[in-house]
């Protein structure tokens, strides 16, 4: 970016020192941008180095992989937009055609090779290469809603599920403390618990979490959200997983994905005045509008250790015009965490993955 310094001919003392102030506010805002990213503004508080450090202290370093969502599958295919979206977001992903996909389902947590249970978040990470050399990037989950409201509560709540090296498991102490304070994650917490758990990542449904900002041609702007709802038919998962088959999940999708193409709708929701854009712990109220903007198809399956998604940051914020973060305050945690982790694995040598491309090729 470019910015010059003189002003246009014509231009009075005034004027010339309110673009001198534009100026310094625009570089000012990006060397703090900058500034927060390295940790640099605020050492003894939470930074993205910090957090990552975090995903390390309590996983353990696996050189190569995401510090989080580390076990995973890519997938390729493609969006066909009806044109239904035009009329919310002037991007050109909404114009009514194809664009090419690529993708990657995964496991939450920063264990490469844990086993698959139904109960482990869900992600699937989505690139839309648009015809105009832009690109729109989402990471999604299947949680309807994020049991944490800030970058801090995610990160406190990280440390405190830490496993004891003597039982396993998480000290009860420390999680009784953090959700005593922090009473909205307990309240999404016991709302997720009464949720059918699907069977697969074929058939479950993945959110956009965090609310962004349409915006189309005439200038017109409104609050979504978004997810992918599957038209695989709905099948409630095990109680008890397949003990012989630790990756039974990814087994299960890249046969599902030999035999036919799977896919998905796209389907946005456009908030209302007062509808919260910056507290991913809470759902808009029922009855919001709902446009079915296209479909995702994902029809083929590769390995994390030669696929293209391997080298893709599914970063949140990786947008095109027409769609705008909004306020919340997770999406730009986001995003610098994801850069955090994408540039300590780049300068790393990954092990093969739990999912080779020979495991693929044999479930084909």
């Amino acid at each position: 970016m470019t910015i010059s310094l003189e002003s246009p001919p014509g231009l009075s003392r005034t004027a010339k020192l309110a673009r001198l102030a534009l100026i310094g506010a625009v570089l000012a805002a990006v060397a703090g941008a900058f500034a927060y990213l390295g940790g640099w503004l605020t050492p003894n508080e939470l930074s993205p180095a910090r957090f990552t450090d975090g995903f390390e202290q309590v996983n353990g370093v696996h050189p190569g992989f995401r510090r989080n969502h580390a076990k995973g599958l890519g997938v390729s295919g493609f969006f066909e937009s009806n044109g239904e979206g035009v009329r919310l977001s002037k991007a050109t992903v909404f114009r009514p055609g194809r664009v090419p996909v690529i993708g990657r389902f995964s496991l939450g947590g920063g264990q490469p090779y844990q086993a698959d249970k139904p109960d482990t978040v869900r992600g699937l990470g989505l690139q839309f290469a648009l015809p105009d050399g832009e690109f729109w990037r989402t990471a999604m989950v299947n949680l309807p809603v994020f049991p944490f409201r800030t970058p801090e509560a995610f990160y406190e709540q990280m440390l405190a599920s830490k496993p004891d090296l003597e039982t396993g498991k998480p000290d009860p102490e420390k999680m009784q403390a953090f959700l005593a304070r922090h009473p909205e994650t307990e309240r999404v917490l016991t709302f997720l618990k009464g949720q059918p758990v699907p069977s697969g990542f074929e058939n479950s449904t993945f959110h956009s979490l965090n609310a962004f900002r349409f915006t189309n041609a005439a200038g017109e702007s409104a609050a979504v959200r978004w997810l992918v709802k599957p038209e695989q038919p709905f099948e409630a998962a095990a109680a008890q997983p397949p003990v012989s088959d630790k990756n039974y999940l990814f087994d299960a999708l890249i046969a599902q994905v030999s035999r036919r193409p799977l896919r998905w709708h796209l389907l946005v929701s456009v908030g209302q005045p007062g509808d919260p854009t910056n507290d991913s712990t809470i759902a808009w109220p029922e009855g919001r509008e709902t446009v079915d903007v296209g479909t995702l198809t994902l029809d083929r399956a590769e390995s994390d250790e030669n696929g293209p998604a391997t080298g893709i940051n599914f970063d949140p914020l990786v947008l095109p015009a027409g769609i705008a973060p909004s306020d919340d305050p997770l999406l730009s945690a986001r995003s610098a965490v994801y850069s955090q982790s994408f540039t300590r694995r780049a300068g790393e040598t990954m092990s093969p993955p739990a999912i080779t491309p020979a495991e693929v090729r044999k479930g084909e």
